[in-house]
């Protein structure tokens, strides 16, 4: 990749990124690297590093420094910017997005948010001990979730396969 890989900081999302993540994701462009080659580096998965290098997952002093020799970063930059006292603003904000791949994940969300609500609340929902079920009202995790991005060949056309594996936390009740 060209020594000269520069991110348009002027443009969304990157616009919205403090300047530090602007320089991991320069740094990636420049070593030609991709999130899979760096999260097998640093001992992480290629989403979780994505994240992290989108401002949505923190890394920790570990990850600094071997982030810092992959991509030939000094450490006391990386720390000075995403060091303990930086966390995550997490989310995209209250405007819907406009990129198309985003915006086609939030329009999943908005077609199939209640049935795939309705389907959590159904397959988890807790079997009494005469084997009635009972209604199954929680949540999936984002923060135990596991996301996967893969790519299937098909006669049509390649698909794209995401899954979301998190975990299942019931509702309290009092």
């Amino acid at each position: 990749m060209s020594q000269s890989a520069s991110i348009p900081t002027n443009s969304a999302p990157f616009s919205a990124l403090p300047s530090i993540h602007t320089l991991l994701l320069e740094a990636k462009a420049k070593k030609g690297l991709t999130f899979d080659a760096i999260g097998k580096a640093i001992g992480k998965d290629e989403v979780w590093v994505a994240s992290a290098f989108y401002g949505q997952a923190k890394f920790n002093a570990e990850d600094l420094q071997k982030l810092s020799e992959v991509l030939d970063l000094p450490h006391a930059e990386l720390t000075a910017g995403l060091g303990e006292h930086w966390f995550p603003y997490r989310g995209l904000g209250s405007a819907v997005p406009t990129d198309p791949v985003v915006y086609r994940l939030y329009e999943g969300i908005m077609v199939y948010g209640h049935p795939i609500k309705a389907l959590i609340n159904e397959k988890c929902s807790e079997l009494t001990s005469t084997n009635e079920s009972q209604f199954g009202d929680g949540i999936m995790s984002m923060i135990d979730c596991y996301v996967k991005v893969d790519k299937k060949p098909d006669p049509k056309g390649d698909r794209v396969v995401l899954t979301f594996d998190g975990k299942f936390l019931p509702y309290a009740k009092w």
